[in-house]
């Protein structure tokens, strides 16, 4: 197996999660989950369908609250409870959800403008060049006034990706970011995630199980094990390939059947 990194000590800048368990009622999801994501980089949440991905990611951005662990951002803790530390973390972090979630009734715009009428005092010029700017920074500038079902899917993706990116966020969480496109649209979707990171340096969390996405984009990963309810590798998906991951990683990461490791006595 490949160890997973030791959290405990990692340094405070980034996302440091510990000791994380996550349950629904009384059914286990995964527990003990420990890793750091440094800052700047594209971070990875592998796993098989219904491993406990998207409930890590959300866990992430408090929309579940944890039954037991600590999930903490440049040092600050996101699970403490203290409500103004909370919401400080909370308007530093966007979010684009795995079908875009725009808001079908506005313009692309409108949608974007919206996080920044709410939290934000610019006046609607200056929020008019925010959201001119954020379109144009994902490569929909001129499209404001398109209404969402217009847009191919890809290209509503990119509008998602303005929204998430309204309020200049240090964290970007996508959750499936290239599920249902097609092979070209996917590459153009990783190119715009890995220029947003370099070009802003923002940190990018990602659920995903689109490997050409995976292998393309990701800086450090885990793999979130569906049988042993925990994380059962850390690292780099293309290096998890070449050094011996577990049996089931290795079969998720080259699309092969799954060979079961011997146990004690056989």
């Amino acid at each position: 197996m490949v160890a997973l990194a030791d959290a405990t000590g990692a340094d405070s800048r980034g996302i440091v999660v510990r000791d994380l368990s996550m349950y629904f009622g009384h059914t286990l999801v995964q527990r003990d989950l420990s890793f750091h994501i440094a800052p700047a980089s594209v971070f990875m949440i592998m796993g098989v369908s219904g491993c406990g991905k998207s409930t890590l990611l959300r866990h992430m951005i408090d929309l579940q609250r944890a039954s037991q662990g600590r999930i903490m951002f440049d040092g600050q803790s996101l699970t403490d409870g203290d409500v103004q530390k909370r919401n400080a973390i909370q308007d530093r972090i966007g979010v684009l959800f795995q079908n875009s979630a725009l808001w079908s009734s506005m313009t692309l715009a409108e949608n974007v403008a919206l996080p920044l009428q709410l939290h934000t005092k610019l006046r609607p010029a200056e929020i008019d060049d925010q959201v001119a700017f954020k379109l144009a920074l994902v490569g929909l500038d001129g499209r404001q006034n398109r209404m969402p079902n217009e847009l191919s899917g890809g290209m509503r993706k990119r509008a998602g990706l303005a929204r998430a990116m309204a309020l200049d966020p240090s964290y970007l969480f996508l959750d499936e970011p290239s599920a249902g496109l097609d092979p070209n649209t996917s590459q153009q979707l990783d190119g715009l995630i890995l220029k947003l990171r370099d070009a802003l340096g923002v940190t990018v969390v990602a659920v995903s199980h689109e490997l050409p996405s995976i292998f393309a984009i990701a800086d450090d990963s885990i793999y979130l094990d569906n049988v042993e309810k925990t994380a059962i590798a850390h690292g780099k998906p293309g290096e998890l390939v070449e050094n011996a991951a577990p049996n089931r990683v290795r079969a998720f990461l080259t699309r092969t059947p799954v060979v079961e490791e011997a146990t004690d006595g056989e």
